[in-house]
């Protein structure tokens, strides 16, 4: 593990092609343009990239055909139908940006549907699950007090990973009890924290940051959640620490952070929230995005009733 020390968020990098054709770097050029993130730009590129291997022909040449028996070659190596519509989706937006600038007139993935998906159920983590995992941290060090603090503030909270382990001081209000968040297309919302949260978090800004921040001489780095070094944590370090804590509480399924997000939004619907507030507080743009979680609860509600009704 690296020993350096990040004092800002640590950033994705754009991802380096030998020879990359130069219509692909006009594509990347343009997505930056339109704001992208440089994940979803990466994405881009590796699924284009992709394609180009399994065809003798440039992109800037292909054809309906060529885009069909792509997608059959990618069938034929069992990659799943979600993979195939999301590198379908990164071929129209290529193609949509050539038409777009003249460099050809037709798009040809336009009369080609995308693969039929299932609707993929989150992980569904039993509210006593969550309860053992929160209590697994050792509060009596300074980083236990941070991982305690992580844990309770992303299942208060339903934060994404990215969203945790970037914030910064600026974005905690622990008097009003709320977070400031900035999610995906920078929009803003703010999520309040609950009590169990925000006393786990003052705990950690009190007893624990300040003892990280006075040994490391991390006093320039606003993130909330400091390493071991002193500066913002990876996906990595908190995969990690999750994945030691589920071990500890005697969780035998595979958790990643997400996992407590989908439980955060599960045992809100089970215990009565309304679907609308749920999608403002996970920040989803869409409903239908916040919509599987009905389906997660549904499923829980028809086993609770099969091991627990006389008759079920």
């Amino acid at each position: 593990m690296s020993r350096t020390r990040a004092t800002d968020p640590r950033q994705t990098k754009a991802i380096s092609v030998t020879d990359e054709p130069a219509y692909i770097s006009e594509f990347r050029g343009a997505m930056l343009a339109r704001g992208l993130s440089t994940h979803t730009r990466n994405a881009y590129v590796r699924d284009l990239i992709r394609c180009e291997t399994l065809s003798p022909k440039p992109l800037t040449r292909w054809t309906d055909s060529d885009v069909l028996a792509c997608l059959g070659e990618l069938s034929r190596t069992d990659m799943t139908a979600r993979t195939q519509a999301r590198i379908l989706s990164s071929l129209r937006q290529f193609f949509l940006w050539q038409v777009s600038t003249d460099k050809r007139e037709d798009n040809p993935c336009e009369g080609i549907k995308t693969p039929k998906l299932g609707r993929d159920i989150p992980k569904d983590l039993s509210e006593a699950d969550v309860e053992a995992l929160l209590s697994a941290p050792d509060t009596s060090t300074a980083l236990g007090l941070r991982d305690k603090a992580m844990l309770e503030v992303l299942y208060a909270c339903g934060l994404r990973v990215s969203e945790l382990i970037n914030l910064s001081m600026e974005q905690v209000n622990l008097n009003a009890g709320w977070l400031q968040i900035t999610g995906k297309g920078n929009k803003t919302r703010l999520v309040p924290l609950g009590e169990y949260s925000r006393d786990a978090l003052e705990n950690y800004l009190t007893y624990g940051r300040g003892d990280l921040v006075a040994h490391l001489k991390a006093g320039n780095c606003q993130a909330v959640f400091l390493t071991a070094q002193g500066g913002f944590m990876t996906r990595q370090n908190f995969w990690y620490a999750i994945k030691k804590y589920a071990k500890i509480a005697g969780i035998d399924e595979a958790l990643s952070p997400h996992t407590l997000r989908h439980a955060f939004a599960t045992h809100l619907l089970n215990h009565g929230a309304d679907l609308r507030s749920v999608q403002m507080l996970l920040g989803h743009s869409d409903l239908s995005t916040t919509q599987i979680y009905t389906h997660v609860a549904t499923a829980r509600l028809q086993a609770l009733h099969e091991e627990h009704h006389p008759r079920g």
